[in-house]
C-alpha cells in the first residue's frame, strides 16, 4: 500500500535557506583601520593609519574585509602665544577712567578737564564762589564748553571776579561791556552780575564771608547724592530753592533755583557725580580733608588763647 506524499512545509524550507545564508555572513572576516594621533611638538597634530591583522571568522566562508575609520581629537587646540623678546618694551593702552555719563569721548577737552579737576570739588574762597555763581548764571544763555572757552576773558573783564571792583562798575562801564561783542552775555546778565557783587559785599559784612553764608544751607557738609543714572540727577532741590529764595530777598538777581543748584554742584556744596564716576569718591575724600583742615584752623586760635591765659 502506497503511503501518501508528505506535505511540503514552505516555511521550514525558508528558515533552512535563511539560516545557511546567515551562517555564511557570520563567517565573513572584517578588518578595521584604527586611526591614531601622533603629537609632533610645535607642529600641531598629525594623523596616521595602520592596518591590523584581519580577524578570523567562524566557518569556511570566504574572507571579506570591511573598512571602518574612527577619528578622535585629543584635547582642544591651544591658541598661539605671543612671545616678547627679552629686553623689549611692552606698551599697554592707557586705561580711561569711568566718568559721568554726560562726559563722552566726543566731549570738549575743556569740559572734560573741568569735570575731572573742578566740578564737585568743595570751594571755600569768596572770589571763587563769586566766579562760579557768575558762570552758573551764564548757563541760562550758554553751554559749559562755551563758557569755559571764554573763562579767561570773563576773568579779565570782571577783574578776576573781585566783587569789590565789580561793585564799582558804572553805567558807562556797563555800556562799554555791552558794546564788546566777545562778552557773549546779555545786558540783563551784566547788570545782574554788578548788582550781585554789591549784595555779596553786604553778605560778607553780615555773615563774615560769602562762604559762611553758602555753606550754612548744608550745615557746612557737602551733600552726597550718589545717583547711578543721569535721569536721577535733579535740576533743583529744596535746599537750592531755600537759598534762591533768600538770595532774591537780599536783592540778588538771576538766581532762580536751577541757577543756584548749578552753582551748588560746581562749587562742591553738592556732590552730584554719578556713583560710578571716579570723581565721586575723590571729591568725597577731598571734602573730608578740607573739612579736617578747616577744623584745625578754627581750633588753633582757641588753643592759642587758652595757652596765653594759662601763661598769665
Amino acid at each position: 500500500m502506497l503511503k501518501p506524499p508528505r506535505p511540503v512545509h514552505y516555511f521550514a524550507v525558508f528558515l533552512q535557506v535563511f539560516g545557511s545564508l546567515f551562517q555564511n555572513l557570520k563567517g565573513a572576516t572584517m578588518s578595521t583601520v584604527v586611526v591614531e594621533e601622533l603629537h609632533v611638538p610645535n607642529k600641531g597634530s598629525q594623523l596616521c593609519c595602520r592596518n591590523e591583522r584581519p580577524e578570523r571568522g567562524c566557518g569556511n566562508a570566504p574572507r571579506k574585509t570591511k573598512n571602518t575609520v574612527k577619528t578622535s581629537f585629543a584635547g582642544k587646540m591651544k591658541k598661539p602665544r605671543k612671545v616678547v623678546p627679552d629686553g623689549a618694551e611692552v606698551f599697554s593702552s592707557p586705561v580711561t577712567p569711568k566718568r559721568c555719563d554726560w562726559i563722552t569721548s566726543h566731549s570738549d577737552p575743556v569740559h572734560v578737564a573741568f569735570h575731572d579737576e573742578e566740578w564737585g570739588v568743595p570751594v571755600h574762597d569768596d572770589r571763587k564762589l563769586f566766579e562760579l555763581l557768575v558762570l552758573s548764571q551764564a548757563l541760562a544763555e550758554l553751554t559749559w564748553p562755551a563758557i569755559l572757552h571764554n573763562r579767561d576773558m570773563f576773568r579779565k573783564l570782571f577783574d578776576n571776579f573781585n566783587p569789590d571792583s565789580v561793585s564799582k562798575f558804572t553805567e558807562k562801564t556797563i555800556s562799554e561791556l555791552k558794546a564788546t561783542r566777545n562778552i557773549m552775555l546779555s545786558e540783563p546778565k551784566l547788570r545782574a552780575i554788578v548788582e550781585n557783587s554789591r549784595q555779596m559785599l553786604k553778605v560778607q559784612q553780615e555773615c563774615g564771608s560769602f562762604n559762611n553764608y553758602c555753606w550754612g544751607f548744608v550745615n557746612n557738609k557737602p551733600v552726597r547724592n550718589g545717583h547711578r543714572y543721569v535721569r536721577q540727577v535733579p535740576v533743583k532741590t529744596s535746599k537750592a530753592e531755600a537759598m534762591s529764595k533768600d538770595l532774591m530777598q537780599r536783592g540778588f538777581r538771576c538766581v532762580g533755583p536751577t541757577v543756584v543748584y548749578s552753582f551748588m554742584q560746581a562749587s562742591g556744596i553738592v556732590n552730584d557725580h554719578l556713583s560710578s564716576c571716579f570723581r565721586y569718591h575723590e571729591c568725597h575724600s577731598i571734602a573730608k580733608m578740607v573739612s579736617q583742615s578747616r577744623k584745625e584752623d578754627t581750633n588753633l586760635p582757641e588753643e592759642l588763647e587758652k595757652t596765653s591765659l594759662s601763661a598769665d
